[in-house]
């Protein structure tokens, strides 16, 4: 059967031709015309853009994608500044991108789970995850909503994974999504910091000349997680790439999928807006990443062992020469200083330390949560409406995490949650770093990109939850790469 009469009887079996449809699609049309004629010019903007949008995901769904990625991380800047535009915007393009994939399954008779090697790990992380909710406090408003983003996270996974092996050349898209999304956050957190010259008034630093760049998450520390995420792949692309030409691996390089100048150019923009997040966990994590990154670059592990030696020597020179912006040094050592692990109750409290020890106090919140519900916690999602039974007394406001993920999901899911999320992101781990020693060219590239995001996120997490803001959603269609990533080197 030749492509035309496929697509003739697809077009049948879905019902796209006929007159059902062409009335279908007039009244659609007259709907819209007088919807647009009651909004104001934003609205009015809004609807007309979001409907191209929603047009698009429908022909293409890597489209839909696309804009959830773009779209996501605005929820918390919508909330605060712009009401009167819904904040989840990304929502309903998942909820599209999962109706297409759907139908297109049943259009094909082929709707199956695309083979992944984290089906296993992340049932058993959901499944802890739903235990713990048996007894949560506050389940309908933080239990499970907090259950339904994770299962998002798989859905993305296994929906990216199954587009990309359809067809190769839309991962260059994606990953082009990605990077673009992260410049735009990127060059906003500029705005923010050198041309704006105002902002929230605890977030100016330098003796208040500039403000920490927070872009539209309204926070510096998650906005600059969700930089380090991406710009530890831009570099690990960027850097694959620059190996594979010195090997002289002609016809295997990155050049015939994505051009290395671009990557660059975008990697440079988002390691400006990092350092001006301001952000020290951002900071320790992206230099662990790098450290990871230089591990998985060369093709023998002890050449990358010899090369990130090579890096902390010439980070302890610069130090050592005073060649590092003291303002930098100091924004770690007074971290290192502030550090203890002891009863926070009794310490005094200052400007210098306050965020500190508000941290501090957080965790040691957290692991009281967990001493008392040490198997299910207090359920997935629900540390912030348990908090007032554990807080500290200079410390009631809850913030909606212990500040530390690991914390928070033994605080919230108990001993099985903590056990099942570790295995989870050891398996991803493991998987991650396989692809950086069975793959060549721009894969290879993009597996130590992947290596170094979840670096990143690993070690960030210890001092933040970087799971907010729609920023799981990037990390499902990080996923979804890697598993396309793993099924291309199967086969």
């Amino acid at each position: 059967m030749n492509l035309h009469a496929k697509r003739y009887l697809l077009d049948r079996s879905l019902g796209w031709n006929g007159p059902l449809v062409n009335l279908s699609g007039l009244g659609l049309a007259l709907a819209a015309g007088l919807l647009l004629s009651r909004l104001s010019v934003l609205g009015g903007v809004l609807f007309t853009g979001l409907s191209i949008l929603g047009g698009a995901t429908l022909i293409e769904p890597v489209a839909g994608i696309g804009a959830l990625l773009f779209l996501g991380p605005l929820w918390a800047y919508l909330r605060a500044e712009m009401p009167q535009v819904p904040a989840q915007l990304a929502q309903p393009f998942f909820a599209l991108t999962l109706a297409v994939w759907l139908a297109r399954g049943l259009a094909r008779r082929r709707l199956c789970l695309p083979p992944s090697f984290l089906l296993k790990p992340f049932a058993l992380f959901l499944g802890a995850a739903l235990i713990s909710l048996w007894d949560a406090v506050e389940l309908p408003v933080y239990g499970v909503p907090e259950l339904i983003k994770w299962i998002q996270v798989l859905a993305l996974c296994l929906i990216v994974s199954d587009y990309l092996a359809q067809d190769n050349r839309r991962t260059g898209w994606v990953i082009g999504v990605l990077l673009l999304t992260g410049l735009f956050q990127a060059l906003t957190g500029i705005y923010q910091f050198w041309l704006r010259g105002k902002g929230p008034h605890h977030f100016a630093i330098l003796g208040g000349r500039f403000y920490r760049a927070y872009g539209t998450f309204e926070q510096p520390n998650p906005y600059a997680g969700y930089i380090g995420i991406t710009l530890a792949l831009a570099i690990g692309i960027a850097a694959g790439a620059l190996v594979e030409q010195l090997g002289q691996r002609k016809g295997r390089g990155m050049s015939k999928n994505v051009s290395l100048v671009p990557v660059i150019v975008i990697a440079a923009f988002m390691g400006a807006a990092l350092i001006m997040s301001w952000s020290r966990g951002a900071w320790l994590g992206f230099t662990a990443a790098i450290m990871v990154i230089a591990i998985a670059l060369p093709h023998r592990t002890r050449w990358g062992l010899l090369l990130v030696v090579l890096i902390i020597l010439a980070g302890i020179g610069l130090y050592t020469m005073g060649l590092l912006p003291a303002s930098v040094t100091h924004r770690f050592t007074s971290f290192v200083e502030d550090i203890r692990f002891e009863d926070v109750r009794g310490v005094g409290i200052n400007d210098a330390n306050y965020a500190v020890i508000e941290r501090l106090a957080h965790w040691q919140a957290a692991l009281e949560m967990w001493r008392h519900n040490f198997w299910t916690g207090v359920g997935f999602g629900c540390y912030e409406p348990a908090y007032s039974g554990f807080a500290l007394i200079n410390w009631p406001i809850a913030l909606g995490h212990a500040h530390n993920y690991y914390l928070t999901v033994a605080a919230e899911s108990g001993l099985p949650g903590l056990a099942t999320y570790l295995l989870l992101w050891a398996v991803i781990f493991w998987q991650t770093w396989q692809m950086t020693r069975h793959t060549r060219g721009w894969r290879r590239g993009l597996a130590i990109g992947l290596l170094g995001s979840w670096t990143h996120l690993a070690v960030h997490n210890f001092l933040d939850n970087l799971y907010v803001n729609n920023v799981h959603l990037h990390i499902g269609v990080l996923l979804g790469l890697l598993t396309w990533l793993v099924h291309c080197t199967d086969r």
